[in-house]
């Protein structure tokens, strides 16, 4: 197995100046001989290295470096000069491309071709420059690179200045999409086409097909009824916020939080002027029903809002505060938005709750959805997010019959993706770096959060080279130091075998 890395170790550093010394004394005669057989490069201090192995061998590598000035700003002046304005916002330069004789393959190639080419883009460079040795002129053409200036060197070493931009890089990006992997928890990759594009939402085949999801839905969730809309998991908190207010206008409520998307709530919450108190609990601890029961016992509140299941730690809340609630005459609803879809659960006790097409559910996002268990009644929300208008008109809006069709094709497969996602989660829960790093809380099978040691903090990095991408961009993860492994892509099977793989390497060399 082949798989890149960059390179932070001093045994990588002492491997990487053999492999120079080897690649450009010996093969090509840039320098002289020593006996240690080692060269360090003179810009080895700024130097980011890209290295690939073969299981645990370091076999290739290639450097970059944005410090001026570049070794080719030596050679034919500041490169600027021949590159256009837009290329030149954010530079740098590669070199020492190297492999090993023996390992000189297109397999090879291509995970280094990737490695750099993730590197260049998720680090915003508008373009790289290099010395591109004449006898491997085809392989950088492949890769996208033009030369831009007259060849240099001598006739012994030889070599073409070339350039690769962000947007010659395109396609060579996009050949490396279709073997890129990801463990988002949405969007989620769509295996087939879209389909009824040209349906128009007034048709009767359209009515057919609304019809259907709309009692999947119900049946899936066990609510009596649910409203549709085209939006993200946001939208649909806010209508469910909307119509709240308004059942229940000048009473107050109960917002519990644990977690990045109950914090939201609560601003969703305040946003619409709603009258409530706040109990937060500590990201990763369950919530606390004892001191809930108590908040209840103490006051009159006519609502309560949770997040179900809370992405940002992988944690599921339950269903438990609606049963404690109905004690105290409290309705209960839920933003199950990361969790419908994902364990078999009801609705039936909540007042309202959220959910989407894009997340467990597996169907392409835009659509969000606000189940209730009673009538909606009329409100003075905006017509958008106003329920009852939904209710008396069933499609006041426009909704695109591809997005309905995705969902409902997608909903085609409970309960049997139920048992699909439980399998998925067992597989990771087996996994030696869930047992040492994971949060353990009340899981459910969706998404895991995972702390990892400073040893391995560089580990999302290095899978990006290799066109892997666990879930950890977002602020409120990066700020903790965490990252996440979502099960719900259709092909997590090859990427967690993947991934496993690569781990397993990464752990021996480092």
């Amino acid at each position: 197995m082949y798989w890149c890395k960059i390179a932070t170790s001093e045994k990588e550093f002492e491997e990487i100046a053999t492999l120079n010394y080897e690649t450009f004394v010996e093969e090509i005669p840039q320098h002289p001989a020593n006996v240690e057989r080692r060269l360090v490069d003179k810009f080895h201090a700024d130097n980011t290295y890209l290295v690939v192995y073969k299981e645990q061998q370091l076999i290739g590598m290639l450097a970059l470096r944005d410090k001026r000035p570049f070794s080719l700003d030596g050679k034919i002046g500041f490169v600027e000069q021949f590159l256009e304005d837009e290329d030149c916002q954010k530079l740098c330069e590669v070199r020492l491309l190297a492999i090993k004789k023996q390992f000189r393959n297109g397999r090879v190639f291509f995970r280094l071709a990737q490695a750099l080419a993730n590197y260049l883009f998720e680090r915003h460079y508008t373009a790289c420059v290099i010395s591109g040795t004449t006898r491997e002129e085809k392989l950088y053409k492949q890769m996208g690179f033009r030369q831009f200036a007259e060849a240099v060197g001598t006739s012994e070493a030889l070599f073409l200045p070339m350039v690769l931009t962000r947007q010659d890089s395109a396609p060579l990006r996009q050949r490396l999409r279709r073997h890129a992997l990801n463990f988002y928890p949405g969007p989620v990759w769509q295996q087939e086409s879209l389909a009824q594009t040209d349906l128009s939402h007034r048709s009767f085949a359209f009515q057919l097909l609304f019809q259907e999801l709309q009692q999947r839905l119900v049946s899936l969730s066990h609510a009596k009824y649910v409203t549709t809309l085209v939006g993200t998991g946001t939208l649909a908190n806010d209508a469910m916020l909307a119509q709240l207010k308004s059942d229940f206008s000048g009473s107050k409520g109960l917002l519990v939080s644990n977690g990045e998307f109950g914090e939201r709530l609560v601003k969703q919450a305040k946003q619409q002027q709603m009258t409530f108190d706040v109990l937060t609990f500590a990201w990763h601890e369950p919530l606390d029903l004892v001191h809930i029961e108590e908040a209840l016992r103490k006051r009159r509140y006519k609502w309560l809002l949770y997040v179900h299941g809370e992405t940002s730690t992988g944690m599921c809340n339950g269903e438990q505060l609606a049963m404690l609630a109905a004690r105290y005459g409290v309705v209960v609803c839920a933003d199950c938005i990361s969790s419908f879809g994902a364990l078999p659960f009801s609705l039936a006790p909540f007042y309202l709750a959220t959910a989407v097409s894009g997340k467990a559910i597996g169907a392409l996002s835009g659509l969000a959805f606000v189940f209730s268990n009673h009538q909606p009644q009329s409100s003075e929300a905006p017509l958008y997010i106003n329920l009852a208008h939904y209710e008396q008109l069933q499609i006041p809006f426009t909704l695109p019959a591809a997005l309905i069709h995705s969902t409902l094709t997608a909903l085609r497969h409970y309960p049997a993706r139920f048992e699909l996602l439980a399998k998925r989660m067992k597989l990771l829960q087996d996994w030696s770096c869930y047992a040492e790093y994971a949060f353990k809380t009340n899981p459910y099978s969706m998404i895991a959060s995972f702390k990892l040691p400073n040893e391995l903090h560089r580990l999302g990095d290095d899978l990006k080279l290799n066109g892997i991408y666990l879930h950890d961009e977002s602020s409120y993860l990066q700020n903790r130091g965490l990252v996440q492994l979502s099960i719900i892509q259709p092909y997590f099977e090859e990427a967690f075998t993947l991934l496993k793989k690569i781990y397993s390497q990464y752990e021996l060399i480092d």
